[in-house]
């Protein structure tokens, strides 16, 4: 039997939670790695990371790292994406993005492989990884719209603090201590480090993901909706989103709000397709008060879901709860899923 090909592969943005978490994964998963490149600011240049016990040094991400490259995974900021992207596709790289940078751009996939891998198949050089609140949504709606149609959908979010980064998480840690010692709360990152004002997020909940739109919602928000309605292939679909950021650091929770056009439909029915459903776990039995938790799915692949229940005034509207880690399934694992099809599919 001939030798498994191998792939040389690039990692930009390799020092941020979710680099961290993409190149666990790609070790994790054995995948075949010919010659690995990590890459990164000028700042973090020169550092060392490790990779299945080897020592690698950083280097400053330019359009030069990509010569050579098969698959370039980034992570590292939409203006990088958006700057080195197009020149690792010039010099023959198929790029994963994860950043927002291409995600709405025609003729640029945005993939969640449960959901719409044969979109995979035509790509130009550039895939995009959904917004982390949005693939474990779709990823738990995708079973529910193929068999029983979907009418319209309403989320509302509860994210962890490692969406924002690693200084968000660390801001958390902080103020928390403060808070206990019975200090002031500083805070300079959150709910958007860029924007005008800074909240506490210990012992808090902060109604805004990313900055306001002039239609009142966040752009957050309008991710989930733009994109639910691209990955699905379903422009009209009703989708409404409110996302909230809570002081825990892993696993993002929602409650989803899907109408279905089938009648009559049964929560056993939606049961049994969760159940069915690729990469989908049922954790869902209130005699035993068992759900998903974001600290019960915090290191997992897989998105959870329980709680689903029959709305009470709506037919055809059912109620889950759907939960996933939020640096895997929301961004590492998927992106590197997404490689995996490429390579089984030769859509590389």
């Amino acid at each position: 039997m001939s030798e498994k090909k191998r792939y040389n592969v690039a990692v930009v943005g390799a020092t941020g939670a979710v680099g961290q978490k993409m190149l666990e994964t790609l070790e994790n998963r054995d995948f075949p790695i010919e010659q690995l490149k990590l890459l990164s600011s000028s700042r973090s240049a020169g550092l060392k990371m490790t990779y299945k016990g080897d020592e690698y040094v950083l280097e400053e991400a330019t359009p030069e790292s990509f010569d050579g490259v098969d698959i370039a995974l980034f992570s590292a900021g939409g203006s990088i994406s958006k700057k080195l992207a197009p020149e690792a596709v010039k010099r023959g790289a198929v790029v994963i993005d994860n950043t927002s940078a291409f995600r709405m751009a025609e003729g640029v996939p945005l993939v969640v492989p449960e959901v719409n891998e044969e979109d995979i198949e035509h790509h130009q050089g550039i895939i995009a990884n959904p917004n982390c609140s949005t693939i474990q949504m779709v990823a738990a709606l995708e079973p529910v719209r193929k068999a029983l149609g979907m009418k319209r959908v309403i989320v509302s979010t509860y994210q962890a603090v490692s969406g924002a980064g690693n200084e968000a998480a660390d801001e958390l840690r902080d103020q928390s201590q403060s808070f206990l010692n019975g200090e002031d709360l500083e805070a300079n990152i959150l709910p958007v480090k860029g924007d005008e004002k800074h909240y506490p997020i210990a012992f808090n909940a902060l109604p805004q993901i990313d900055v306001f739109q002039e239609n009142g919602y966040t752009f957050e928000e309008m991710k989930m909706i733009n994109e639910t309605k691209k990955i699905m292939h379903s422009p009209d679909l009703p989708v409404a989103a409110t996302c909230v950021r809570l002081p825990f650091f892993t696993s993002h929770a929602e409650s989803v709000y899907v109408e279905v056009e089938k009648e009559g439909v049964t929560v056993e029915e939606i049961k049994e397709l969760m159940n069915n459903a690729p990469g989908i776990v049922l954790e869902d039995d209130p005699s035993t008060q068992t759900y998903p938790t974001p600290l019960s799915a915090a290191e997992k692949k897989d998105v959870f879901v329980g709680r689903i229940r029959k709305d009470l005034d709506e037919d055809k509207g059912f109620h889950l709860w759907v939960v996933s880690d939020n640096l895997l399934k929301g961004a590492a694992w998927n992106s590197v899923q997404i490689a995996e099809r490429l390579i089984a599919n030769k859509w590389l």
